[in-house]
């Protein structure tokens, strides 16, 4: 081998060096990723479990994780109507399980638990303050009237398993005639019932839940919302 081919050997076998050092950084980066994504999806974050085909501790047991509150509003308003569906028509023994969870569930599983059902209230609270103040001034009545109809509606389907036959104005008739005895009954009880003061009711006891959860910003606009949802019903809570 001469002298010139020597030295055009070693300057591609150089180049050919770096080439695959930058492969090989490339990859590793690329498994970097894959193993922080595969850690995020099967470790750091457990999606939520069959409702039907899952042990009922189990099904329960989600309610009380953090990675509950990862899903979107949407699923998580899902999955209660879906777990209230199985409980509606659950066997003894089912009962008897969902009875000794709930007895079972202390300390810091309690605690995420409630405050689970506070980021909840929050987002719900959120979510309407939002396209409340997206809104049109000339819609924002109209908008108040359909998010307490649709949140009236989901708290029937939770409680009950499905919708009233009240039209939507029958619905607000009754929100507004309930203006006399709405305040009192708010006092007297922790949490309302869904059906019977409307998803309004259950709204307005966890403002003072949700304060602890919601950012400044947050709990300004939620509590502007529901000024004003109370202002389109009078007195009604």
């Amino acid at each position: 081998m001469s002298f010139i081919d020597f030295h055009e050997l070693k300057y591609t076998l150089q180049n050919r060096r770096k080439e695959l050092l930058r492969t090989a950084a490339i990859l590793a980066m690329l498994l970097i990723v894959s193993c922080g994504v595969w850690w995020w999806v099967s470790i750091r974050w457990r999606p939520p479990p069959s409702i039907f085909d899952t042990p009922v501790d189990d099904v329960l047991g989600y309610l009380a994780l953090d990675d509950f509150n990862e899903l979107s509003l949407e699923k998580r308003m899902n999955f209660l109507l879906e777990l209230s569906n199985r409980f509606r028509g659950m066997e003894s023994s089912d009962s008897a399980a969902m009875a000794g969870f709930f007895a079972g569930v202390t300390g810091p599983a309690r605690k995420q638990m409630t405050q689970n059902v506070r980021i909840l209230a929050r987002d719900i609270l959120v979510q309407g303050a939002s396209g409340y103040f997206d809104a049109a001034p000339s819609d924002q009545g109209k908008y108040i009237d359909d998010w307490v109809v649709n949140w009236t509606k989901m708290g029937e389907k939770i409680t009950t398993g499905k919708e009233s036959n009240d039209t939507d104005k029958e619905r607000i008739d009754k929100i507004k005639s309930q203006s006399d005895r709405g305040e009192e009954r708010m006092k007297e009880r922790e949490v309302p019932s869904l059906t019977e003061d409307g998803a309004l009711g259950f709204m307005s006891i966890w403002q003072k839940e949700v304060e602890v959860t919601a950012s400044p910003k947050q709990q300004g606009q939620i509590s502007r919302f529901l000024q004003d949802v109370r202002k389109r019903y009078s007195n009604a809570f």
